[in-house]
């Protein structure tokens, strides 16, 4: 005798894997998020038409862009804390490398380098790429801070100097077996090739504004070769030689350092539970 009801087959039990796999993509997802955000804001002005380029460069999205990386930012250690790959040591650890650095940007050097730069790199090495890129982003606006650099420049440094640091986790991943002095000296190469890099990107962040009659002036219309060809020479003309004395000062000071401050580092990240970097994340 049937009892009018009609019986529902359960719902299946979402598997561990499955549920493993969606909390470490959540996180993943946030830094994609912060490089597409960081890649746009560099190069949107390309696209637009000349009567739309403002008067001053980014004077109306500089503030949104910064507070969309501070907001991701927040989001990130969020997750990583939630999942359990940073707990309250690690985020202190951060808060004190990043005022650290913040400081050590009134260091300068000779050729105009900056102090910021070295600890970023022996840190991302020592930490893995994420805490190399949220210790860039971190740094920057506390050095601003303290040095009262604050204007619509700083979210795109803030960008840049994350990104180094983030270049030098993945280095530190694949230097960590060699011996110390080694691994040192590619981290000062890489310091080095960076001084020149961090120069390059944040030229990005007006070359477009700067509009103008001359050879070294973007216009609407010229095209990828064309473009290259002109910051090419911008670049050259302005910022070469300033940013060739940075790097050299970014390569000694790392050489000089490098083995003390990175076995000082990996000497507190045993004690510490571990930042996942990207590669766990992607395991099944």
């Amino acid at each position: 005798m049937s009892t009018g009801t009609t019986s529902q087959a359960a719902p299946r039990p979402v598997s561990d894997s499955v549920r493993s796999w969606g909390a470490r993509a959540r996180p993943v997802g946030v830094y994609l998020l912060m490089l597409v955000l960081g890649v746009a804001s560099f190069l949107y002005p390309f696209w637009l038409p000349t009567e739309s380029l403002p008067d001053q460069a980014h004077a109306g999205d500089a503030p949104l862009v910064a507070a969309l990386v501070g907001a991701l930012v927040v989001a990130a250690v969020t997750l990583e804390v939630r999942r359990g790959t940073m707990n309250g040591s690690t985020v202190a650890l951060l808060g004190v490398l990043s005022a650290a650095s913040g400081l050590l940007r009134l260091l300068d050097l000779p050729g105009g380098g900056s102090g910021i730069f070295f600890l970023i790199v022996l840190a991302g090495a020592a930490f893995g790429p994420r805490f190399g890129l949220l210790l860039g982003i971190c740094s920057m606006a506390i050095s601003a801070v303290i040095t009262g650099g604050i204007g619509p420049w700083l979210p795109f440094q803030m960008l840049a100097l994350g990104w180094m640091g983030a270049g030098a986790g993945g280095v530190g991943r694949l230097t960590r077996r060699l011996p110390p002095a080694g691994e040192v000296g590619v981290l000062a190469a890489y310091g080095w090739v960076w001084g020149f890099l961090y120069g390059a990107i944040m030229n990005l962040w007006f070359w477009p504004f700067a509009l103008g009659d001359g050879e070294l002036a973007w216009h609407p219309g010229l095209t990828l070769p064309e473009t290259l060809d002109r910051y090419w020479s911008f670049y050259v003309l302005t910022s070469l030689g300033w940013d060739a004395a940075g790097a050299l000062a970014n390569a000694v000071l790392i050489a000089v350092t490098g083995v003390a401050v990175l076995a000082s580092l990996r000497r507190f990240a045993h004690r510490l539970e571990p930042v996942v970097e990207l590669e766990p994340l992607l395991e099944g």
